[in-house]
């Protein structure tokens, strides 16, 4: 930005690097923030602060919280023994808007890559197969992306869950329906096609 300060420079830089938002975008931003100092500024900085304090991953399924557990984690009446596996917290928040499932999730956090060095440890898939055995799930369901890394994720999770299954309680491993299209991805749909799909899921 010619003639910007240099720590207006580094908060565009920063804005930048936000999804949706180029330079371009970063500019028109922090310039709107900059003319409303008191009324949105501040208020977002002192926010944002806080946020960056309290909130974390929740240390069982990885969604955000600000306890050691989310709410959902906690919550007593969601223990109904089925686990939905999502790719991250926007996939997670999607699945609630449709308030067609009422059980817990795991959060992978991605999906693996071996172009990216992600591999099952990164995204927790030990930790999901163990709280099989721990919270006494009886089906998993495996809503992620219908893309080539979705699947094949979702494909190494059934294997690892029938692998862990074999020695104890069978659990049965589903996938959402075909109302999600190829290559859509969760966050993006709406409320009906997301209930829709939950209800028509389908042994993985």
């Amino acid at each position: 930005m010619p003639d910007a300060p240099a720590d207006v420079d580094a908060l565009i830089e920063l804005m930048a690097r936000l999804p949706g938002l180029g330079p371009r975008s970063a500019r028109r931003a922090v310039l709107h923030l900059l003319s409303r100092r008191g009324q949105l500024m501040a208020p977002l900085a002192e926010t944002m602060a806080r946020v960056a304090r309290t909130v974390h991953d929740c240390t069982r399924c990885g969604n955000i919280a600000t306890g050691e557990i989310c709410d959902i984690c906690a919550d007593p009446a969601r223990a109904t023994g089925e686990l939905c596996v999502v790719e991250d917290v926007a996939d997670l928040w999607a699945m609630e808007r449709g308030q067609a499932f009422k059980g817990r999730y795991h959060v992978l956090g991605g999906t693996l890559s071996a172009l990216d060095a992600v591999g099952p440890d990164d995204l927790g898939i030990p930790r999901l197969v163990a709280r099989l055995s721990e919270e006494g799930i009886v089906e998993v369901i495996l809503a992620l992306d219908a893309t080539v890394d979705g699947q094949t994720t979702a494909h190494y999770i059934a294997d690892a869950i029938e692998r862990a299954a074999s020695a104890g309680e069978p659990v049965s491993v589903t996938t959402l329906a075909r109302g999600v299209p190829v290559g859509g991805e969760l966050d993006y749909l709406d409320e009906g096609t997301i209930q829709a799909a939950l209800r028509a899921r389908r042994r993985f």
